[in-house]
């Protein structure tokens, strides 16, 4: 089943703190803020009102700092992160950040 970008976004919102600069839970840099990476003026647009209407909505105790910017260039992950938490999933690691994200995300429909 293929999803659009819409609905990408709304599991975005779900499974990760978009409310931190350069942070996610313990781990901390700039690979770990909150962005949205575009190809297209469409989906600059649908991010943009993303933002907006998930913040109107009041899903965080605060603001929303989730950069909207354009890709770049794509990297393909190495073959060791590919399927990682089906392949990993008893690693204490997923067991306590992953694990418990998807539960959220689940849970939540």
């Amino acid at each position: 089943q293929i999803i659009n970008f819409k609905q990408i976004l709304d599991i975005f919102w779900k499974a990760h703190d978009p409310t931190t600069v350069n942070q996610q839970g313990a781990d901390i840099g700039s690979q770990y803020r909150s962005a949205i990476f575009y190809h297209s003026k469409l989906q600059r647009d649908i991010a943009e009102k993303s933002i907006g209407t998930t913040d109107k909505a009041e899903m965080y105790e605060n603001p929303i700092v989730t950069e909207i910017t354009p890709l770049a260039k794509f990297y393909h992950a190495e073959e060791y992160h590919q399927d990682y938490f089906r392949l990993n999933s008893n690693v204490p690691y997923c067991q306590a950040v992953i694990q418990p994200k998807l539960k959220k995300l689940f849970d939540s429909d």
